[in-house]
């Protein structure tokens, strides 16, 4: 978004159009563009080079595990990004961020919690931890 970044060379291999409404997870690799609606989790397989570019046109209802995410949309649910987290003025996330770089520009909006995790082993306990947290809440419920 504000300069020749790493990551910023990743080939979009997948588009999801404006007018696409996604129920279920995703799991991709590459660059991952959105402009539609996505009723599920977002996540990167790859280890490496994986971007996704969510448009003001696009949103996520779910959580978000993906290596740098450049955020001009909506997501509701958290987002943990091992490298960087990219907001633009139209940028909304409805949920916690858990990041290791940030950059956001004026007239973005975080209703949650901003985490910084330095490395991908504090974000990987993070992610168990809510991990956990489901699992517990669900089985409270079941017992009830």
């Amino acid at each position: 978004m504000w300069g020749n970044k790493k990551g910023s060379s990743v080939k979009v291999e997948t588009l999801i159009g404006q007018s696409t409404e996604i129920r279920g997870d995703i799991v991709f690799t590459g660059g991952l563009h959105l402009d539609g609606k996505v009723v599920g989790n977002v996540i990167a397989d790859g280890k490496d080079n994986c971007v996704l570019i969510i448009s003001d046109r696009g949103c996520i209802e779910g959580e978000v595990r993906v290596p740098v995410v450049i955020l001009n949309g909506i997501v509701i649910g958290d987002v943990y990004a091992s490298e960087r987290v990219e907001f633009s003025n139209k940028g909304r996330v409805n949920g916690n961020v858990y990041y290791n770089m940030l950059e956001m520009a004026m007239g973005a909006e975080v209703n949650g919690s901003l985490v910084h995790c330095e490395s991908e082993k504090k974000l990987l306990e993070h992610q168990k931890h809510s991990e956990h947290a489901e699992e517990t809440d669900l089985t409270e419920e079941a017992a009830v």
